[in-house]
């Protein structure tokens, strides 16, 4: 797999995957990291299997969180915001707390 991770005017780091899939890093969520690689966001939102769940954001936003595993099987919540028919902003990541791991874990099981 190839990634390529080119910074557009300061605004937002662009990832594109396998040259399909664009993803748009907002710097402040890229900032926000904590404990997680940004080479593990992109390898949950580009997992085979992924539990896309929309959400309401504040102000009314839609959003989409994106439950999937790293390759390693690290269980993570990815949070984005549509911007086109193939493009995303990512918004931010985060593990998956106990309870969210045991319903991503019966999701996956009953697929």
């Amino acid at each position: 797999m190839r990634w390529l991770l080119v910074v557009v005017m300061a605004v937002v780091i662009q990832a594109v995957y396998a040259g399909t899939v664009g993803y748009e890093w907002l710097p402040i969520a890229l900032a926000r990291l904590r404990g997680i690689e940004p080479h593990e966001v992109m390898q949950a939102l580009t997992a085979e299997t992924r539990w896309p769940r929309p959400v309401t954001g504040p102000g009314g936003v839609a959003l989409v969180t994106i439950w999937a595993r790293t390759r390693a099987g690290r269980r993570l919540i990815v949070v984005v915001r549509k911007v086109g028919a193939f493009d995303a902003w990512i918004v931010g990541a985060r593990d998956m707390n106990p309870a969210e791991a045991a319903e991503y874990d019966r999701w996956e099981g009953e697929r």
